[in-house]
């Protein structure tokens, strides 16, 4: 089970339930990673709609290292995700939000 308050974005990848989420570390690899400015760029990106599937990838492998689990981007770019491209899109925006949500917002 997921828990949104604390960040938390469930995906099927391969087959199986993950648990995404963004720690600090795994933001600042993925600040690095994507070459943003900073996170508020990236951030801006997504609510625009002017992200690339880069920055999608990105986001799904820091949320899976922040969930605890041990992919790189090699291993991603082979993944299956349930519910294709979109089904990402929506988890890494997710994941976003949900990392910067303020507790008591909803």
């Amino acid at each position: 089970m997921v828990n949104p308050w604390t960040g938390e974005v469930a995906l099927v990848i391969d087959g199986h339930r993950q648990v995404l989420k963004l720690t600090l570390g795994a933001l600042a690899e993925l600040e690095q990673e994507l070459g943003a400015g900073s996170l508020v760029e990236l951030v801006q990106r997504f609510e625009s709609g002017a992200y690339s599937s880069s920055d999608v990838l990105g986001l799904i492998v820091a949320g899976l290292r922040g969930g605890g689990a041990d992919v790189t981007r090699a291993d991603m770019l082979r993944a299956e995700i349930e519910g294709g491209p979109m089904a990402a899109a929506r988890a890494a925006a997710e994941l976003l939000a949900r990392a910067f949500m303020v507790p008591g917002e909803s």
